[in-house]
């Protein structure tokens, strides 16, 4: 499946789940805390899957950074000469 396939999916999903939703406040009435935070999560939920949709629609979204290969042999220790020892200084020197 396409992105946009899973997102109309995961949208249909969200439509139901706020049908169901309108079926539970027609029972317990709106006005309970439970409720309320029910209905904020569902709201969030259609917030971020709008995110979601406006990320998979630009076009930074199709081009991903490349990949750099980062090798796992060991650096050439001459690499490290005369360099300082993060927080302790040079190895010749002493603190003040």
């Amino acid at each position: 499946m396409s992105v946009h396939d899973e997102l109309t999916s995961v949208q249909r999903s969200l439509d139901d789940l706020y049908r169901s939703l309108g079926r539970l406040e027609k029972q317990f009435g709106s006005g309970g805390l439970e409720m309320r935070r029910v209905r904020m999560d569902a709201d969030h939920l259609r917030e971020s899957l709008s995110l979601l949709r406006e990320a998979a629609s630009s076009p930074a979204a199709a081009k991903r950074p490349d990949l750099v290969t980062i090798s796992d042999t060991p650096y050439d220790i001459s690499l490290w000469t005369d360099s300082d020892d993060e927080g302790l200084g040079a190895r010749d020197r002493h603190a003040p």
